[in-house]
């Protein structure tokens, strides 16, 4: 016999494949039923995620638009940013001044080496008059103030090359200090333009756009919403009352309103631990098994959690039960109640595990 989904408007529902009998006496019959909890919930895509503004600006370039497909950082809106240019453009200014000032043709450590050149000369100098008094003072050739004289240039001349080459090295490295400074606060500059230039996280589609090319956005405020255009899910709510019995790996038949009468199939991939208050329901993911619907997104959805299937069990129909767990049978032409075993049930029908047998017959409570 041909199984058929049905959707029902209650918590826990079953899937079932029997015609109701009209007889005011009945007997059990064998037939399959399939247990399933009823869920609803939505269609998302996967990878979702929002851009936010990083900075405080006008809106004043947009290059996507809703539906279009983008790639992983492609810029999609761009801010007005007229100080932080300002401010890129005079950190820039100072960085190429300071490459200019350490470099090889700077003219601060050319000036420095040709003073040190000078003063090295003058040392060989004094260094050559020093030596040439020294030697006519040991024959008494000079006198001592001439002597001293030149011992003192000699000395000064000394003093001042190691003073220059100090001077030249605290010089080369106050620059380099000076470079790596500018670097950085260009590279802090750059970032902070960047945070004026949004761009994707991951490629996907732009399914909302908050903000128009003109509007002000304030930093933290979220410009766009995109997600995977290949890839969705069906986020549903299940009633806490039948959250145990839900699985990972679990079937799932889900129907979507704009496809009418149309099933698709997907697993239960997750299972969400924290209860919604506000309407005592727990969240269930599901992903799409084999044909997936197209991805538009938040489309309205309704599903058949299946949680067991059962090929031929023994059934009643629900109307004939008295109570929770009686039914009149008929014996010898008497009436009795009889209380029976019962399984999983619907709207419709309910499991027999004991009290009745294929040959007992139903009638109802007159």
């Amino acid at each position: 016999m041909k199984k058929t989904l049905i959707f029902l408007f209650s918590t826990t529902t079953f899937l079932i494949s029997c015609n109701r009998g009209n007889d005011t006496a009945t007997s059990p019959k064998y037939q399959s039923l399939t247990e399933a909890v009823y869920a609803s919930g939505n269609i998302y895509p996967e990878n979702e995620y929002k851009l936010t503004a990083n900075a405080d600006g006008f809106l004043v370039r947009q290059t996507a638009f809703e539906g279009d497909l983008v790639t992983k950082n492609q810029l999609i809106f761009q801010l007005e940013s007229v100080s932080q240019d300002a401010r890129l453009e005079a950190s820039g200014n100072i960085l190429r001044q300071a490459e200019a000032n350490y470099g090889e043709n700077s003219p601060v450590l050319a000036e420095l080496n040709t003073q040190l050149r000078n003063a090295r000369t003058k040392l060989a100098n004094d260094s050559v008059n020093f030596s040439r008094q020294k030697e006519l003072y040991d024959r008494s050739a000079t006198t001592k103030v001439e002597y001293e004289r030149a011992e003192l240039a000699f000395q000064t001349s000394k003093n001042d090359v190691t003073a220059r080459q100090k001077a030249l090295q605290r010089t080369k490295s106050q620059l380099y200090v000076d470079l790596q400074n500018s670097q950085s606060n260009f590279r802090v500059n750059a970032r902070e333009g960047d945070n004026f230039r949004i761009k994707t996280f991951e490629a996907g589609k732009i399914y909302e756009i908050y903000k128009k090319q003109g509007e002000l956005v304030r930093r933290g405020e979220q410009i766009a919403l995109i997600g995977d255009a290949n890839e969705i899910y069906a986020q549903l709510a299940i009633d806490e009352s039948d959250f145990v019995k839900v699985k990972i790996g679990q079937e799932v038949l889900v129907k979507i309103d704009v496809y009418k009468d149309k099933i698709f199939k997907a697993k239960v991939s997750k299972l969400y631990p924290k209860l919604n208050k506000a309407d005592q329901t727990f969240r269930v993911d599901a992903e799409f098994a084999d044909e997936k619907p197209n991805a538009y997104y938040g489309m309205t959805v309704e599903a058949n959690i299946i949680i067991s299937q059962n090929e031929r069990v023994l059934t009643i129909p629900k109307n004939y039960l008295v109570g929770n767990d009686s039914v009149w049978v008929e014996e010898n032409g008497d009436k009795k109640k009889v209380r029976i075993a019962k399984g999983v049930e619907n709207l419709d029908l309910v499991e027999v595990k004991g009290g009745l047998t294929e040959k007992s017959v139903l009638v109802r409570e007159n």
